[in-house]
């Protein structure tokens, strides 16, 4: 994709560069301050690491309950029973 300063002036002859690289920078998204993190720190790692680990022990508890328990066993025997 051309930029407009990157298309030939009126008379045929391309921009100069100069011009070109004033430009880009005009028109380019200003960053103000340091750059932005891209990575988690060590207190988000230990928070997602708790939140991940909570998780777990729900959904183990959820798996081994007897009301679970009992509905896995009830799909699995109308599965079996099933003719074909």
């Amino acid at each position: 994709m051309l930029l407009p300063f990157d298309r030939p002036s009126s008379g045929g002859l391309p921009c100069r560069p100069r011009t070109r690289s004033a430009l880009r920078r005009a028109l380019a998204p200003q960053w103000h301050g340091p750059r932005h993190d891209q990575g988690m720190s060590t207190a988000e790692y230990a928070v997602g690491t708790l939140a991940a680990v909570a998780f777990a022990g729900v959904l183990y508890a959820v798996v081994t309950s007897s009301a679970t328990h009992s509905l896995i066993s009830s799909v699995v025997q109308r599965a079996l029973s099933v003719s074909f």
